[in-house]
């Protein structure tokens, strides 16, 4: 149910998908006697619209996100495993073309990359299923192997974990699979604005992990007072930065998390 949920209501609540059916809605008033509310939902959509397209709002609610967890630090010693949780693999494009596409945070590929290749030891894991509501047989993870071995990482060395579909099952799913020791050290890679929720699930599954954030957005705390050229990139900061703390929320909610807003623990 939970996953449903946040497929349907979550995507609904969006601030881009919010405001235009916000917008939608003032244009049907329109046509009725509330055609003054109309015109005033109408106008309040369009400035909200702009504020999120060309304010740096984004950066607001994603820079807390993305400091949460520092750089990992690589003075502490070789890792046991390393884990890239999923995000990067467009699954339907793959197996529409044949081949691994990537679209979005490629550094969750690169770094592993980078990773296994300085520890060679290290056990390495992909997660990543279909996000989809309505799953075909496409899985992020069935591509993961031809890419990784096009970097120089022998297919043979990836675990794969390829039934996941949102990252409470990357972390319950990954820590069956692996069956993690007491006192192994496991990186966890995924984008920095995404660490404190991974974390914080990882947590909760037992699954003691170390942060290795990476795909930053946002560059410093001069990019708080910088707006944006082009709206599109304001709009897509704020959705993904809202979509974000309203997945802390939620998992907090439900209990799937011990803390809202997960950060480093001081050992």
């Amino acid at each position: 149910m939970f996953f449903v949920l946040s497929k349907t209501l979550g995507i609904m609540l969006l601030p881009v998908n919010l405001l235009i059916g916000l917008g939608v809605s003032g244009v049907i008033l329109l046509a009725t006697r509330f055609a003054r509310a109309g015109r005033r939902l109408m106008v309040f959509a369009l400035l909200m619209l702009l504020v999120c397209g060309f304010s740096p709002l984004g950066n607001w609610l994603l820079y807390p996100l993305e400091q949460r967890f520092p750089a990992w630090d690589a003075s502490r010693g070789a890792p046991d495993g390393i884990i890239i949780l999923g995000g990067s693999i467009d699954a339907d494009l793959s197996v529409a073309h044949g081949t691994s596409v990537v679209r979005s945070a490629p550094d969750r590929i690169l770094t592993a990359a980078a990773l296994a290749r300085r520890y060679p030891d290290a056990r390495l894991v992909f997660t990543g299923g279909s996000a989809n509501l309505i799953s075909n047989d496409a899985r992020e993870a069935d591509f993961a192997g031809d890419l990784f071995e096009s970097l120089g990482i022998p297919k043979s060395r990836l675990i794969i974990e390829r039934q996941s579909r949102n990252t409470v099952e990357n972390a319950e799913f990954t820590r069956d699979l692996v069956k993690p020791k007491p006192g192994e050290r496991w990186l966890l890679i995924t984008s920095a604005y995404h660490m404190p929720r991974s974390v914080g699930l990882f947590r909760k599954a037992g699954f003691d992990v170390e942060a290795c954030p990476v795909d930053w957005r946002v560059g410093g705390a001069s990019d708080l007072i910088s707006f944006n050229k082009a709206a599109v990139e304001g709009l897509s900061s704020t959705d993904m930065a809202m979509r974000e703390w309203m997945g802390l929320i939620a998992y907090r909610l439900n209990g799937k998390m011990d803390d809202l807003l997960p950060g480093p623990v001081t050992r």
